[in-house]
């Protein structure tokens, strides 16, 4: 049961975080092996999605340490800058050439998430992908609210600047 509710939205945000889908589906295995083996510990006081991403997360922590995960500066500047095209609405029955242009969109904003350091996109994916409040995202992470709050307008500022650079 468990398994059913949350699997894609922890599969979702453990996509994002890793941007490789057999790895996502093997760590998205292992956060449900482990809140199976942990189900003695929750309290039921606290919300459960709120403990389960909670040990994604820390999962995602542990990776990331082996891993040694390059970070990119929020101070760094953008060489150049070009306004990019807006972002329209796809009609009913897109024309193939909206399709592809949609599909390249898709992948630079992809591309920019990726670029995003890993505190601020994974706070990012959580509110913006996962749709998670800023509350639910404070007590997952440990944080004050207005640390959330900063770091996810951080995260969207920097993509705006990543979106903004030349392809």
């Amino acid at each position: 049961m468990i398994v059913r509710r949350y699997q894609q939205p922890v599969l979702n945000y453990i996509g994002r975080m890793v941007r490789e889908r057999e790895m996502a589906l093997d760590f998205s295995q292992e956060v449900f092996l482990k809140v199976y083996a942990s189900l003695r510990s929750y309290q039921p006081q606290f919300k459960f999605s709120t403990w389960l991403f909670k040990i994604a997360s820390n999962t995602m922590i542990d990776h990331w340490r082996k891993k040694k995960v390059p970070t990119l500066s929020i101070d760094t500047q953008p060489e150049g800058e070009e306004d990019c095209p807006p972002i329209q609405l796809p009609d009913q029955n897109p024309s193939i050439i909206r399709r592809y242009e949609l599909k390249e969109l898709r992948m630079k904003i992809d591309a920019a998430i990726d670029k995003l350091p890993l505190s601020l996109r994974e706070l990012f994916v959580w509110r913006h992908v996962n749709g998670f409040s800023y509350e639910e995202m404070a007590e997952i992470k440990g944080l004050p609210l207005g640390t959330v709050k900063n770091r996810v307008f951080q995260a969207k500022e920097l993509l705006k600047k990543l979106l903004e650079e030349p392809s």
